[in-house]
C-alpha cells in the first residue's frame, strides 16, 4: 500500500509541475486544481499525442519524400505546412471557447487553403512521373477536415485514408521491387492517417473539443504574393555586328559597286548564239526528274497487338475488369466501402456495380458505360472514347482526362459533385428535372484568358462555343 501511495503522490506532483508551467510568470498556483485546469491538462495530453504523430509517422513520410525528391518533395513540404496549421488550430482550441458558427469558417480557412493547394499541385502536374504519389496524397489529405466533422470525425478520416489506397497500391506495385524508399513513403503516410484516426477516437471522439473560456481570434491573413519580376534589359543595338565579313568596311565597298551606274555591267559575260535556247531546242530539255533509289529491303510488316483474354477478378481491395468486348452484362455485386474498381481496355461493354465503394477508374476504354450506386471518393476517366457513367446515389468528384466523349448521368443527390476535366472534349452532364427527364448541360471546352489590369496576373473564364 505504501508503494501505491508513493506512486500517486509522484503523479500528483508531476501534474502540479505541468500546471505551474502553463501559468503566466508571477502567478501563484492554486493549492488544488480547479475544473478549468483539468481541462487544460486534458488538452495538453491531446497536443502531446498530436505531436507524437508529427514526430513519428509524419516525420517518416517527410524524410522519405525528401529522399525521393522532385515533385514528391515539393508536395510533401505543403503537407508539412498543412499539419503545422492544424497543430496551431488544436492549440487555439485548447485555450478557447467554441466560436459562433458564422465565425467558424474564418478559422477553418487556413486549413482549407492548404488542402486546396495540395490538390491543385497534383492537377498542375499530371504529366509527372510520380503522379501516383501526388494522387495518393491529394485523395486523402481532406482527412485534415475532421475538425469540422461531428459527431463522428474518426470514421471520416478512415474514409479519406481508404480514398488514397488505390494510388498507394499503385506506388507499391511499381516500386516495391525497385526502391524501398517508396515503400517507406507509403507506410509513413498510411500510418500517419491511421494514427490520426486513433488520436481523434481518444481525444475528440464526438468532435473537436474546445476546452477554454476565452474568445477565439482569427490569425493574421497570409502575406500577399510577391510582385511581378522586372522586365528584361533593353537590347543595346550599338553592340550588334551586322557585317558578314571580317572587315567592317565591307558595306562601304558594296555601296561603291552599286554606285558605278552603267559601269556595273562591264564585268558580265556576253551570251552567244549557241547559248540561246530559242535557237537551240536541244537546250530546252532539263535534267531527268529525281527518282528514289530502289531499296532491297522488304516493307515492314504491320504490328498486330496481341489479344489478351478478358479478366474479372478481385485483387485485395481492388476489382480488375479488363479486355472485355461486347459484354453488356458485367456485374460486380459484392463491393465494400474501401474497394476500388479498375476497368481497363474494355470495348462496347456495360459494367454494373452494386453497393457503395471507394472509387471507379475507367482507363483506355471505348464505347463503354458504368452504372454505380454510390462512391465515397471519385470516378475517373482516362484515355477513353465515347464512354458513359450513371450514378444512382452520390459521387463527390469526377475526373475526366484525355477523353473524347463522356456522358455523365447524375442523381439529385449528386448536385454537390465537382468535375475536373483536362485535355478532353464532348463532355456532358445530364441531370433529372422535376418530371424525371434528363436535361443535358455541356462542360466548357473553350476558355478565354485575359491579363489583369496593370499586368498583375491573368484571369480565365469559360466561353460557349458558337460553332
Amino acid at each position: 500500500m505504501a508503494d501505491v501511495l508513493e506512486a500517486l503522490v509522484g503523479r500528483l506532483e508531476a501534474v502540479a509541475t505541468r500546471l505551474e508551467s502553463l501559468l503566466p510568470p508571477g502567478t501563484v498556483a492554486p493549492s488544488a486544481p480547479a475544473a478549468p485546469a483539468s481541462g487544460i491538462v486534458a488538452m495538453s495530453a491531446s497536443l502531446q499525442a498530436f505531436d507524437d504523430i508529427l514526430q513519428g509517422p509524419l516525420a517518416t513520410y517527410l524524410a522519405a519524400s525528401t529522399k525521393i525528391g522532385g515533385d514528391v518533395a515539393t508536395h510533401a513540404d505543403v503537407v508539412r505546412q498543412a499539419f503545422a496549421v492544424q497543430r496551431s488550430y488544436l492549440e487555439m482550441a485548447s485555450t478557447s471557447a467554441a466560436p459562433a458558427a458564422a465565425q467558424l469558417q474564418n478559422f477553418l480557412q487556413p486549413t482549407s487553403q492548404k488542402i486546396q493547394e495540395i490538390q491543385q499541385f497534383r492537377e498542375k502536374n499530371r504529366a509527372s512521373k510520380l503522379f501516383n504519389h501526388l494522387s495518393a496524397i491529394s485523395e486523402s489529405i481532406p482527412a485534415l477536415g475532421w475538425v469540422a466533422v461531428s459527431p463522428t470525425p474518426g470514421p471520416y478520416v478512415k474514409e479519406m485514408n481508404d480514398a488514397g489506397q488505390f494510388y498507394t497500391n499503385r506506388v507499391l506495385k511499381e516500386w516495391k521491387e525497385k526502391d524501398k524508399v517508396h515503400v517507406d513513403w507509403v507506410q509513413g503516410w498510411v500510418q500517419t492517417l491511421t494514427e490520426l484516426q486513433k488520436f481523434i477516437k481518444q481525444h475528440h471522439t464526438t468532435g473537436l473539443v474546445w476546452a477554454g473560456k476565452q474568445q477565439a481570434t482569427a490569425g493574421a491573413p497570409p502575406p500577399p504574393p510577391p510582385g511581378c519580376p522586372p522586365p528584361p534589359p533593353v537590347l543595346d543595338m550599338s553592340q550588334l555586328n551586322v557585317s558578314n565579313g571580317d572587315d567592317p568596311n565591307d558595306r562601304s565597298a558594296l555601296f561603291a559597286e552599286i554606285n558605278k551606274g552603267e559601269g556595273i555591267t562591264s564585268g558580265l559575260k556576253k551570251v552567244t548564239s549557241d547559248m540561246q535556247t530559242h535557237k537551240n531546242p536541244n537546250l530546252r530539255s532539263g535534267p531527268a526528274p529525281f527518282k528514289a533509289p530502289a531499296s532491297n529491303a522488304s516493307p515492314a510488316a504491320k504490328v498486330t497487338p496481341i489479344a489478351k483474354p478478358p479478366n474479372m477478378a478481385k485483387e485485395g481491395k481492388k476489382w480488375v475488369v479488363e479486355y472485355f468486348k461486347g459484354r453488356k452484362d458485367l456485374v460486380i455485386d459484392q463491393v465494400e466501402m474501401n474497394n476500388v474498381v479498375y476497368i481497363f481496355k474494355c470495348e462496347d461493354c456495360v459494367v454494373t456495380i452494386k453497393g457503395k465503394l471507394n472509387s471507379v477508374v475507367m482507363d483506355s476504354c471505348k464505347k463503354s458505360a458504368i452504372v454505380v450506386d454510390s462512391l465515397v471518393a471519385s470516378a475517373e476517366f482516362v484515355n477513353c472514347q465515347s464512354v458513359q457513367m450513371q450514378v444512382l446515389g452520390t459521387v463527390p468528384t469526377v475526373s475526366v482526362d484525355k477523353t473524347d466523349g463522356c456522358q455523365m448521368y447524375l442523381n439529385e443527390q449528386s448536385h454537390h459533385v465537382e468535375i475536373v476535366s483536362s485535355k478532353s472534349s464532348e463532355m456532358n452532364i445530364l441531370l433529372p428535372d422535376q418530371s424525371g427527364e434528363f436535361v443535358e448541360y455541356a462542360v466548357p471546352e473553350q476558355f478565354k484568358t485575359t491579363i489583369n489590369k496593370g499586368g498583375k496576373g491573368i484571369s480565365t473564364v469559360a466561353v460557349e462555343s458558337l460553332g
